[in-house]
């Protein structure tokens, strides 16, 4: 019966953090910065990556990065109540403990950051043009979102439902949330939504191994969504409507994409 129960928590996890990941608004210059034309892709030099990384941090400020953080807070709260419950069932299940067990590595600095710079390098080293310039997009999604969310905990300094500290948000989560955009900008959907599937994987497994609650994994998702679509300004033009949904004991949002690519 804990076993039903826990995998169907889980399941609705899997299912409900890619909401946050669409894009709720049409994409919208900067506040404060102009959008440059765009140019012919170069491969980007170590100073490159480093200088637009700087960049991303003035970029943030917009109304798209609002509305989806905005999504992301109020899932986050709308969860709160319910937080230990859905840490303890899904910890406490053996059978979940194996399901997961890629999750808690691949969210990972080692492999997520790793994975950015090695694309990046291989990129440069081979000489591909595209290649180069995803990598350094993930690498400086992965520096923004890095920041942001070491920023919020050291800030909140919330205790993990194993008593550690800086519970929120999901590092693990708002990393693997970044490279999935990252990716589903450069790429379109055919990348982007088994790099969203993986992500929400990922924020589920931070559940099961008693890291984060529930409200930490989406708001997690929404730093990393915004990371991601900072450094990528310009790609990706998809429009979507989002509506809340409230029936007796369940509560969501709709999203309807039109004309994404």
């Amino acid at each position: 019966m804990m076993h039903r129960r826990a995998a169907s928590v889980l399941a609705w996890v899997v299912l409900a953090t890619p909401v946050v990941a669409q894009p709720v608004v049409a994409d919208l210059p900067p506040v404060g910065v102009t959008q440059p034309a765009e140019s012919p892709e170069r491969v980007p030099s170590w100073g490159d990556v480093f200088k637009s990384a700087g960049g991303d941090f003035l970029r943030l400020p917009s109304r798209e990065s609002a509305a989806i953080l905005g999504v992301a807070g109020g899932l986050s709260l709308s969860v709160h109540q319910f937080d230990e419950r859905v840490t303890r069932n899904a910890s406490t299940s053996r059978v979940l403990d194996r399901v997961f067990v890629v999750g808690k590595i691949g969210g990972g600095g080692l492999v997520q950051i790793g994975g950015a710079l090695a694309t990046y390098v291989l990129g440069r080293g081979t000489g591909r043009t595209r290649v180069a310039v995803v990598g350094a997009d993930l690498v400086r999604a992965q520096i923004v979102t890095s920041a942001l969310t070491q920023g919020l905990k050291v800030s909140v300094r919330r205790r993990r439902p194993d008593g550690t500290r800086f519970s929120f948000p999901s590092g693990h989560t708002s990393t693997t949330f970044a490279t999935a955009t990252v990716l589903q900008r450069r790429g379109g959907w055919r990348l982007g939504i088994p790099a969203y599937a993986f992500a929400a994987y990922v924020g589920a497994s931070r559940l099961q191994a008693n890291r984060h609650y529930l409200s930490d994994v989406l708001f997690g998702a929404g730093l990393g969504i915004v990371s991601g679509r900072t450094v990528t300004v310009g790609r990706g033009r998809g429009k979507g409507a989002v509506q809340p949904v409230a029936a007796p004991g369940v509560m969501g949002v709709t999203f309807t994409l039109l004309g994404a690519r």
